[in-house]
């Protein structure tokens, strides 16, 4: 189903692999012009190579990096329409008494602080055009407890808490926030959260796979072009009047506990 994204002009972090990819690949399938950026050189090459996609190197956590990609982005495109803030880091993993703060704030950053990076270009040019979406990626663990993930949590609840924010300050402008939040989503990224959760907590990787299947009405994970979906209907004109929302795409989380 197309959603008339003809034209749009977006950004999106960390579009090289996973959601990230998932919801570039989309945008382009419905007409949009997509500029993305990833720290991994390999992925940028692979992206790239799609007809309407605009790839660059950055680094979210740079804010030089950041400044260079959206300014170079708007010379190109001449406008934003649309800004996915895609990019994370899954953070440390431990009881919160064994964490490095340094790791705490370096989760911080790279989750909640490089959304404020690329939203200090792309909100301005939205206000003057009275027009624009905004999407922030969350996570189910944005609305939960998360046990041996404390940092993580606390990065994707604050999304929230800025989105929300965001969607006051340019609502009378036309413009429009929303955050969608992602269940467990099949992958190697999910791997690497079951591994440290594992080691965390002296369980076996199966043993807490099962666990994050339980955590879901539906005992399902999520599949990276759900999300996706999700996103281009929220930059869409169906979608024109929802702001300030949390949209959970998860299968029904009922808690983040795998034991």
């Amino acid at each position: 189903m197309s959603l008339e994204l003809d034209g749009l002009r977006a950004v999106v972090t960390a579009g090289g692999a996973g959601i990230g990819r998932a919801i570039v690949e989309r945008l382009v399938t419905d007409g949009a012009r997509v500029a993305t950026c990833d720290i991994d050189a390999g992925s940028v090459d692979s992206i790239g190579s799609l007809d309407g996609v605009e790839a660059h190197v950055a680094d979210v956590t740079s804010t030089r990096s950041i400044d260079d990609f959206m300014t170079s982005t708007i010379a190109t495109f001449g406008g934003i329409d649309l800004l996915v803030n895609n990019a994370g880091v899954t953070g440390p993993a431990g009881r919160v008494e064994t964490l490095d703060p340094e790791e705490v704030t370096a989760c911080l950053d790279a989750n909640l602080t490089s959304m404020v990076r690329t939203a200090r270009h792309a909100v301005p040019l939205m206000v003057s055009a009275r027009r624009g979406s905004i999407v922030n990626i969350s996570s189910t663990a944005g609305l939960h407890g998360f046990p041996y993930r404390s940092a993580y949590a606390a990065a994707k609840w604050a999304v929230i808490g800025l989105t929300k924010t965001i969607a006051m300050e340019v609502g009378e402008a036309g413009v429009r926030a929303n955050v969608v939040c992602p269940g467990s989503i099949s992958g190697p990224r999910m791997d690497r959260v079951i591994r440290l959760e594992a080691e965390a907590s002296g369980r076996t990787e199966d043993d807490i796979r099962r666990g994050f299947e339980r955590q879901v009405s539906m005992r399902t994970f999520i599949d990276a072009r759900e999300i996706a979906d999700t996103v281009a209907f929220l930059a869409s004109p169906r979608a024109s009047k929802i702001s300030g929302q949390v949209i959970s795409v998860d299968g029904n989380t009922e808690t983040m506990r795998t034991d």
